[in-house]
């Protein structure tokens, strides 16, 4: 038979792996083993090589094959997995593309994928790349498994299975954050298997530690990844490059795992509560420019029963229980192999010399310093950059008072920025403004570039460029702005708060309209920017300029859990000085509505109140409207109806006023919450709210208006048209990732499944209500549910736990000011009343008595415990 010729051009590339070989060895004993092993190699050559596949190489237990088609990859692999039905299971992987033949090897990002693909299967599995996949006819059995993300760090894709088999999700990284890197990962073996080893045993806190372009973050980063399949609850990255302020170090973990402040607990008791027993890890990147103060925030999460944390800085934490990792440079070769790998993406025919090799020397093998050398490769030769390169090398190695590897780097920005244009100079020290990156037009707005300038610093790799943003590496952030005056400086975070100022403006409008979901996700993506613009202006007095910033993504602190933070920015802004008397009020309303749905009733009526008396000063008729309407909200809410009826009428008589549309749907809106005489006319009145908000685009809006009409039809007992309204207040809530609107809409379907005896379908969704309300900070929604799970647990004759989830939403709604609902109560209350009954006033009493300290926390402990 003629010897199969390696294929090349487009090239379906096979991984395959047995799965718990050691386990197998243990348990077969090695001559069994050793005889199961031949089988299965015999096999695989056989049904390989029988449709076309040449044999690449063999790895430990596994193979790598090649073959021309992905037809005949699929059938060969389809035959193996049906004659290995012993003790033997492989996993397999294949993905089709275009590897690059070098001396009878594949090398390239195709390899890797293919690799990657089999790593994520299990024993007896096979995954396909879409690739594979859409080069295969409907004769094959395949299954699409959805899109993944592999622990190479590539963007989310694809994948599927050959055949109909069941197994578990695939290897992959399923909750995570990770970011993208715009590079693969190269070398580094021995110091990825070192930290991933300590990640996986007994290490609580590991710092990385090394000058800035070590390769800190790419490491910790890629070790994260290895070994995700040990944190059942997710890997999380929480970038500190762009905070300034040590403070908020615990808060952005928070926020990262959606945790939410609470005004009246301790962030960290939250965490401990929130985090117990949860098995995560936590990888705190660029944490050096926020020590010694930030050290106790991290000493904090290093505390927490759970998670492993691990910490990228250049110099350790001196905390109890730390394991400092130093990172090394790179080896000779991994250092070489990674200039060939990024001047060769500049010119792929670049061929790597010796004068190659002494430049890496030169350079004490960085990271950084290498990728700075080889982008300049494409108007320098190698020689060149080492002629040119050493002598600033020298003349800097001759100092003593620091690690010799910055001195290296610091040379290598330097020399790089000594060697761009005028316009590029200027861009790179004013970029350093930003916090968090930049999308093309801040940095056209802000730094006065243009597209050419730009793209000019991404192939220099000074900037890096991800889909829509810019980014620029801390080190080299810092030495650029070190080369800003006083007075430009100044110039630049000027036009930078003004952007942002801008940029929320256009949030406030956008925010309002269709694209209300795209435009949450942008004001998440620029926070770090909007904190950075609000934290100078607080600095340099300008507190109007925070001011509205912060009212102008008032939806965003609302929707995305974060109101605690946007009730902290707008009292700093209100404490820096006064401020004119329209934002003023604008910024009361939102301080009010942030307050009042966290259940802070107190907070809320003072700024509702005040912001009506400021809208009233100001001629502001929209404002007075909206506060008086929610003035109304807080009377009945409160349980006192009187105080509601001034702010009700005056309310009424503004909103006659106005023939702005959407201004007109936002009192409208207001007002469903006042009090009713006629419920036929509040649901018409609604119905009419829905429709104009439809017409308005306000598809934020959208989800209250059906929410309210939605409550209206349950409390009225037209349940099918709440589930309908409510359903669909959800789905539009959920498409949003409001997490507000989704405890509103999932908390009223709770309340209707009760009343509807589906007591299974209502605890399920209390108990979602409950966990959204706790990271929301929410106890007026918290309070509600718990009423509504009181009445769930009587109907489903779990009495105790009924009277005592009873007394505590009683207790916390006292302490909180907050009355039930009458008509939802006069609903729900029987159910509960019926549960005493049953118990007797004693042991009623007996439960009451042990509750202790009341907390929504508590009661969902409770809730889990039994």
């Amino acid at each position: 038979m003629a010897a199969i010729q390696q294929p090349s051009g487009t090239v379906t590339l096979v991984f395959t792996d047995i799965e718990g070989s050691t386990r197998l060895l243990d348990s077969l004993g090695p001559e069994n083993y050793r005889g199961a092993l031949g089988d299965h190699q015999r096999v695989v050559r056989e049904a390989f090589g029988g449709h076309g596949g040449y044999e690449v190489d063999t790895a430990g237990d596994g193979f790598f094959y090649a073959f021309p088609t992905a037809t005949g990859a699929a059938h060969a692999v389809g035959e193996v997995l049906s004659a290995l039905d012993g003790a033997i299971r492989i996993r397999v992987g294949l993905h089709t593309g275009e590897p690059i033949v070098e001396d009878g090897k594949y090398v390239g990002l195709d390899v890797h994928r293919a690799a990657r693909i089999m790593a994520a299967a299990h024993g007896g599995q096979a995954l396909l790349s879409r690739t594979t996949r859409d080069l295969l006819d409907d004769s094959f059995a395949i299954r699409d498994l959805g899109e993944h993300r592999l622990k190479d760090l590539s963007a989310p894709q694809r994948l599927f299975q050959l055949g109909t088999g069941e197994f578990p999700r695939p290897r992959t990284l399923h909750l995570t954050n990770l970011p993208v890197p715009a590079t693969e990962f190269l070398g580094r073996d021995q110091e990825l298997a070192d930290v991933v080893a300590q990640l996986q045993n007994g290490v609580r806190l590991l710092t990385l530690t090394g000058p800035g372009g070590t390769g800190k973050t790419r490491l910790a980063l890629q070790a994260a990844a290895e070994a995700a399949d040990g944190f059942a609850e997710g890997v999380w990255w929480v970038p500190l490059a762009a905070l300034r302020d040590p403070g908020l170090v615990l808060r952005h973990a928070a926020q990262t795992l959606d945790i939410v402040e609470q005004p009246d607990r301790p962030l960290e008791d939250l965490m401990t509560e929130m985090l117990h027993g949860k098995r995560m890890l936590l990888l705190l990147d660029n944490a050096e420019h926020l020590l010694p103060a930030a050290a106790d925030a991290i000493a904090v999460l290093r505390d927490l029963d759970g998670p492993k944390v691990v910490v990228t800085s250049r110099e350790r934490l001196q905390l109890s229980g730390e394991h400092v990792y130093p990172v090394p440079q790179l080896s000779p070769p991994e250092g070489l192999d990674l200039f060939e790998a990024r001047a060769g993406a500049i010119d792929p025919a670049f061929q790597a010399d010796a004068s190659v090799e002494e430049l890496c020397r030169r350079l004490d093998n960085l990271p950084l310093a290498i990728e700075l050398a080889a982008a300049r490769t494409a108007v320098l030769q190698p020689q060149q950059i080492l002629e040119r390169l050493g002598s600033r090398l020298d003349l800097l190695k001759g100092a003593r008072d620091a690690d010799p590897r910055q001195q290296t780097l610091r040379a290598t920005i330097e020399w790089s920025y000594d060697l761009l244009s005028p316009e590029e100079r200027e861009l790179c020290i004013r970029f350093g403004v930003f916090a968090g990156g930049a999308t093309v037009e801040a940095v056209e707005d802000v730094c006065g570039a243009d597209l050419e300038t730009l793209a000019s610093l991404v192939d220099k790799s000074l900037l890096r460029h991800d889909r829509d943003r810019f980014s620029m590496l801390e080190t080299i952030r810092e030495y650029g702005t070190e080369q800003l005056d006083a007075a430009e400086r100044e110039d630049v975070v000027e036009r930078h708060g003004a952007f942002y100022e801008g940029f929320a403006a256009g949030a406030e409008s956008g925010l309002r309209g269709p694209a209300g979901a795209s435009w949450l996700d942008l004001v998440e993506r620029e926070l770090p920017n909007l904190r950075a613009a609000m934290e100078r202006t607080l600095e340099r007095g300008r507190a109007g300029r925070a001011l509205r910033i912060a009212t102008g993504i008032g939806r965003f602190w609302e929707a995305r859990s974060a109101a605690t933070e946007g009730r902290s920015w707008l009292a700093q802004a209100f404490a820096a000085g006064p401020a004119d008397r329209s934002p003023h009020a604008a910024g009361c309303l939102w301080g009010g509505r942030l307050a009042f749905f966290q259940g802070d009733f107190v907070a809320a009526e003072q700024s509702f109140a005040e912001a009506a008396r400021s809208a009233l000063a100001a001629g502001e008729v929209f404002l007075e409207a909206v506060s008086s309407a929610f003035l109304v909200w807080i009377a009945l809410e409160s349980g006192n109806p009187a105080a509601g009826r001034e702010p009700l009428e005056r309310s009424r008589a503004l909103l006659a006023q106005l023939t702005d549309q959407w201004e007109r749907s936002e009192v409208m809106l207001g007002l469903c919450g006042g009090p009713s005489e006629d419920r036929g006319q509040d649901s018409r009145r609604e119905e009419e709210v829905v429709a104009l908000k439809r017409e308005l685009g306000d598809v934020i809006a959208v989800s209250d208006s059906l929410n309210n009409v939605g409550w209206d039809a349950l409390v009225t007992g037209d349940f099918d048209r709440a589930a309908a309204y409510l359903e669909e207040a959800l789905a539009i809530a959920r498409e949003l990732r409001d997490t507000f609107r989704m405890s509103l809409a999932l908390g009223n379907l709770g309340h209707v499944a009760a009343l509807r005896e589906r007591y299974a379908e209502a605890l399920e969704l209390n108990r979602e209500v409950l966990l959204l309300c706790i990271r929301r900070g929410d106890l007026r929604g918290g309070v509600e549910t718990l009423l509504s799970l009181a009445a769930t647990l009587a109907g489903l004759g779990r009495d105790e736990l009924s009277v005592t989830l009873d007394a505590i939403h009683r207790r916390l709604g006292a302490d909180g000011g907050m009355i039930d609902d009458p008509m939802l109560l006069g609903r729900l209350e029987p159910l509960v009343s019926l549960a005493r009954t049953r118990l007797g006033p004693e042991r009623v009493a007996q439960l009451e008595a042990e509750i202790g300290a009341p907390s929504l926390e508590l009661a969902l402990e409770l809730l889990d415990a039994t």
